[in-house]
Parts: structure tokens; sequence; C-alpha cells
């Protein structure tokens, strides 16, 4: 990776792709630290408000921190992440957008302006949840009277709007003039600044204090909380990277006076193809009610507690649910990424054959077989890396004083990896364009 990264650097394209990149992220961070006028983020009262909630706790990570601190950025790229999810799924049942998809460049682009849409409006949704949630933090800017206070509720709705509208354009620029997907990048950063935050509490003023009092357990707990780290880095690492490989001949063809064919390569397909999406997926589905809930003050209601007990992050259905649906959205995800019966046509045509197998309906079959066995292992992976380690580090108590259950996921570290990985990847694709310019003209 440091090898890459250091080709890359010599490249003047590539450098300045980075550097961009590196400035919308900059951008984005500081974007964390805005304060929202009217909000009291100084107040300890909207920390504690969200640490005593899991859900929050979850929300404040993924965003960075910045929902906690009342800024600029509270929304983070949730709203366009349910988006996403919203219109991947209407893809799949409306006629229209199915066409639209598969009209080329040109459909995807609707698609994508549609989404925009829908993570605007869902941004408003969000905003004025969060906007009540806050109340009691809300100090008028425009006077003193009710409806300057009124004004004030409007004025958040917008600036969270804004913001979030702001993160989802800072990303979508990542993609089409920096490096990596821009989207991944944000939620990337958002988790790497929540869980640094944590263990920079955790280092320098927990176990301090303990360490004052002759407990040194805090040190050891910490060590131990480095070394899982480690080891589900390099865990991650090895699965995201395996692959089955499915050998692929091609006869000989005799065209004019040249003979084609007569090799062999393969088709890979991944084990974990596709990588963390069932994850964000699942949690964005149980987050959803749970944010309405939280947000319009529901949770002493019926249907509030009933959540909280049952499906709520801490609920006795919690991790059975998110089990079933990142099993779900593996295979989901699957079917749109890889199309056997595609696949199958394209080697026919192309003169290609699996040893052993016919072409044709047979060789569809084969790989459709395959790719099932490899998505299940890829989602039990997935769903198991999801939920065990982190359920895990909430049962031992040595955990709790530090904190470190609060800024800490398996699933973070998985996106963290994947996305690491990914970008490194990008790095790799864009130098061979680069390094072989002079052949491909």
């Amino acid at each position: 990776m440091l090898q890459t990264f250091k080709n890359a650097f010599q490249s003047k394209d590539i450098r300045l792709k980075m550097f961009f990149t590196l400035l919308l992220i900059l951008i984005y961070r500081i974007g964390c630290f805005i304060p929202i006028p009217g909000v009291d983020a100084s107040s300890s009262g909207l920390l504690k408000m969200t640490q005593e909630s899991d859900f929050l706790m979850m929300f404040s990570a993924i965003t960075g921190s910045a929902f906690q601190n009342g800024t600029l950025f509270s929304l983070g790229i949730v709203p366009f992440i349910n988006s996403f999810i919203i219109m991947q799924l209407l893809t799949l049942i409306v006629p229209k957008l199915e066409k639209l998809s598969k009209e080329g460049d040109d459909g995807r682009k609707k698609i994508a302006q549609y989404t925009r849409y829908v993570a605007i409006i869902l941004a408003i949704i969000q905003a004025i949840g969060v906007m009540f949630a806050w109340q009691d933090y809300i100090s008028p800017v425009f006077g003193t009277s009710e409806s300057s206070r009124i004004f004030t509720m409007i004025f958040i709705v917008i600036i969270l709007t804004g913001g979030s509208s702001l993160i989802m354009w800072l990303g979508e620029r990542i993609t089409e003039y920096g490096i990596g997907n821009g989207t991944s990048l944000i939620i990337f950063i958002g988790i790497i600044g929540s869980l640094g935050n944590t263990i920079y509490t955790a280092m320098f003023n927990v176990i301090p204090n303990q360490v004052e009092n002759q407990d040194t357990t805090g040190i050891w707990y910490l060590l131990g909380f480095f070394l899982l780290v480690i080891i589900l880095f390099f865990f991650i690492v090895f699965v995201d990277m395996a692959e089955r490989k499915i050998s692929v001949q091609y006869a000989k063809q005799i065209k004019g006076n040249k003979m084609y064919g007569g090799q062999s390569s393969y088709i890979p397909i991944k084990v974990n193809a596709s990588g963390v999406m069932p994850i964000i997926f699942a949690s964005s589905i149980i987050m959803f009610p749970q944010m309405i809930i939280q947000f319009a003050n529901l949770g002493a209601s019926s249907f509030g507690l009933w959540w909280a007990e049952w499906v709520g992050t801490n609920g006795k259905l919690y991790a059975p649910v998110t089990f079933i649906l990142i099993i779900f959205f593996a295979y989901f995800y699957a079917q749109i990424q890889f199309n056997p019966d595609d696949i199958s046509r394209m080697l026919q045509k192309n003169g290609g054959f699996i040893p052993g197998i016919r072409p044709g309906k047979s060789t569809s079959d084969h790989l459709r077989k395959i790719n099932n066995r490899l998505t299940l292992f890829g989602a039990l992976f997935l769903a198991v890396i999801a939920l065990v380690p982190t359920l895990l580090l909430q049962q031992i108590p040595g955990f709790q004083p530090l904190g470190l259950q609060n800024g800490f996921s398996a699933t973070g570290l998985l996106i963290v990896v994947s996305v690491a990985l990914e970008f490194q990847k990008q790095l790799e694709s864009q130098l061979l364009v680069k390094n072989n310019k002079g052949f491909l003209k």
C-alpha cells in the first residue's frame, strides 16, 4: 500500500486528484465543527442526551460526532444513504425505473437525480425530527418572543437540510473528480473521527484518573481492545480479498487467415462481493423507525417502549433481525451485481466454456450455484463480524468505564478496512491506466 501511494504521488494527475479529495474531506471535517446558531452546543445537556441513547450514540458516530456537538453536518450522509436504498429497491419494483436503469449512462443519471430529490425530502423530515429532539437546547436568535423561537426552529431545519445536501454534493464531487467513492470516504472519515475521539478520551482522561486511584485494569483492557482490532483487521482483509477462480477455456476459431482462441482464463467471484452494503442497508432499515421514535419524542409511547424492548439497539430481537436483514441484503446485492445468464451468453458468444460444463443453461446454473454458496459464506461473515464482536464488547464490564463500546463497532471497522482497500484499488487502477496511456493511444 505504501508503494502504491509513493507511485501515485509521482504522477501529477493522480497527485492533484488526491489533493482535491483531501481538500473536500477537510471541508467536510470543518463543517463537523461549525455550530448552528440557536443551538446551545456548549451545554453538557446535548452531549448527555446523546450518551443516554444507544441509537443517538450510533447516529453520532456515523456523523463523526457532529450530531452530539450540534453542528452544521449533524445529519451527515444518512439521508442520502436512505434515499439510495429506497431507489435501489424501487428500481426492482417499478417498471419505469427498471427500464431507466438499463438505458446506460442517461438512465443512470436520471435515477441519480431522483435519488438526490428523495435525499433532500428525507433530509427535511429528519431535520424536523432533530430540531424537536433539540428543542430544550434551542435559544431564539431573532428576539425573545414565541414567534422568534418558531423562526429559529425553521432556520435550524433549513441549516440542517442544507448541510446534508452539501455533504451529498461533496461526496459526488469526490467520486467524479477525486479518487474513490465519495460517500464511502465520508462515512470512513466520520467513523475514524468518532473512534479517534473515543480512544483519546480513554487514554488521556479515563485511564489517568484510574491510575491515580491505583487501578491499572483500564490499561490492560485498552491493550486487549487494540489486540481485538488487529485480529479483526486481518480477518476482514483476508475475507475481503478472497475469491473463487472458475477456469474458462476458449475454443480455437479460424477467422480468415488467422486462428483465435485456444487460451485459458478464469472468472473471479469474490467471497464478499457486496462489501459493506448489506450491513449499511440492514442498519438503515432498523435505524429509520428508531430515528422517528427518538426525534418525535415517542420513546415513552407504547410503540416506542415496545420497539426499544424488542427491536432497539439493545432489544431482544435486535441481533436476530439484523442477522436476517444482512443475509437478505447480501443476496439482494449479489443478484444486482452478478448475472450468471449474461456471463454464460458472453462465454458462448466468444467460444468460451467451463471445463466439464456444457455451454448455455448448464453454465449459468453452475455459476449461479457457486455464486449462491459464496454469497452465503460472505453474508454469514458480514453478519458475524457486524454483531458478535460488538455484542461481546458491550457485555465485558471492564470496557464500560473506558467508553470504547460507544465509539467502536466491528461494522465500523469493516467499513474502514473495506473503504481503505477500495481506495488502494482505485489508485492502482488509475496508475495502470496512466502507465499504459501510450499503449492505449
